[in-house]
């Protein structure tokens, strides 16, 4: 299991917004630095399981609701991780003709193995 960070940031974020709070606010009622929330709120920092439900605990909420939606699922391949990551890292233009593509390979593929079965 792989828990996504970077939604987790996006999470406390909105909580954070939803009670109309500012991050030095929460930084004050969690007793943490104030640059490492933003960090946290921008993945390019992983808070330790204290940090994280003192951050639940300033913010009023549960550490599932903070979490719901983050877990993913990490049976795939190695060839299938790398994938996943290099189109993650692609740009919305690059996505779509890479889709595209994989559409195109995909459909070459159908056609190939429906002509191996015919002879």
């Amino acid at each position: 299991m792989i828990l996504d960070y970077q939604q987790i940031g996006k999470n406390l974020a909105r909580r954070r917004k939803a009670l109309r709070l500012k991050q030095y606010e929460v930084c004050e009622r969690a007793k943490i630095n104030d640059k490492y929330l933003s960090c946290i709120e921008t993945a390019r920092s992983i808070p330790s399981l204290e940090v994280f439900l003192k951050l639940c605990t300033a913010l009023e909420t549960t550490p599932d609701h903070i979490l719901l939606g983050t877990v993913r699922q990490t049976d795939y391949s190695k060839d299938d991780a790398i994938l996943l990551e290099k189109f993650q890292n692609l740009s919305t233009d690059n996505k779509r003709l890479c889709l595209a593509f994989m559409d195109l390979l995909s459909d070459r593929f159908q056609e190939h193995q429906g002509d191996t079965k015919r002879t």
